[in-house]
């Protein structure tokens, strides 16, 4: 349940604000959505089961989480070098190229290396904020039985709700943006002059083939979710991580 407040929080302040906006201008976008998401009533008045929380807290409280966390989320894969500087979500080359990169290096290619891969890691961050409607969407769609099930879950609740439940949108979504974020970023023309070159080696040949979009697009979501699923874990499990009063009474039971 945590999980899903904070999955659906980041979206939100994602998609309400442009890819080129600043991160304050974001982080303010973040706070009036999820004040708004707050605010929507709630179609029970009973009690969560095996907890003494009411309705009332139980979805505020998700809500609210969602805003915590979508703030922290957003700000580390949004920003530049977001997915490029950590291990855990960068962006990886195509599995040729990949498997490639040591051998264009030593054929003088190491430039044109590292500026690919870093073209492709900074058409995700571009991207990333759009996936912000979609969820809030979903999480104003949520039903209370969804919410319950997913605070009394794993870890990682609210996440694999909103993978299943948006993974397919966000990625028919991303996939347009990425597109157009490869070119602008000069990532197709790096894959381009690297695919040509490494056709060139000994055993390669036509190899270095593929869809450069559909590639990056599965990777940044998955990266998007990692880190979604890494909010969620620390709202729940870090009593420092919740900083309002309603997160506190929500996860103190």
């Amino acid at each position: 349940m945590r999980k899903l407040t904070i999955t659906t929080l980041l979206l939100s302040a994602a998609i309400a604000t442009s890819s080129q906006a600043g991160w304050s201008d974001l982080v303010e976008s973040v706070k009036k959505t999820g004040e708004e998401l707050i605010k929507q009533p709630v179609t029970t008045n009973s009690a969560v089961s095996n907890t003494s929380l009411s309705s009332d807290t139980l979805i505020n409280g998700l809500r609210e989480a969602l805003v915590v966390g979508s703030e922290r989320a957003i700000k580390s894969i949004s920003a530049e070098g977001g997915y490029l500087n950590d291990p855990q979500i960068r962006v990886p080359m195509p599995a040729v190229l990949d498997k490639l990169a040591g051998p264009l290096r030593q054929f003088g290619m190491g430039d044109q290396v590292d500026q690919f891969e870093q073209s492709i890691n900074s058409a995700a961050e571009r991207a990333a904020p759009q996936a912000t409607a979609i969820l809030v969407d979903n999480i104003r769609n949520m039903s209370f039985d969804d919410a319950r099930k997913i605070y009394e879950g794993s870890d990682d609740a609210a996440t694999q709700y909103f993978r299943e439940k948006a993974g397919p949108q966000i990625a028919a979504l991303f996939k347009p943006e990425i597109d157009s974020a490869l070119g602008e970023v000069g990532a197709t023309k790096y894959y381009n002059s690297l695919a040509t070159q490494a056709a060139q080696l000994p055993l390669v040949g036509q190899q270095v083939e593929g869809d450069l979009t559909s590639h990056v697009t599965t990777a940044a979501l998955d990266g998007l979710f990692l880190k979604l699923a890494a909010e969620e874990k620390l709202i729940r499990q870090n009593p420092a991580a919740r900083s309002t009063d309603l997160l506190k009474k929500l996860w103190s039971n």
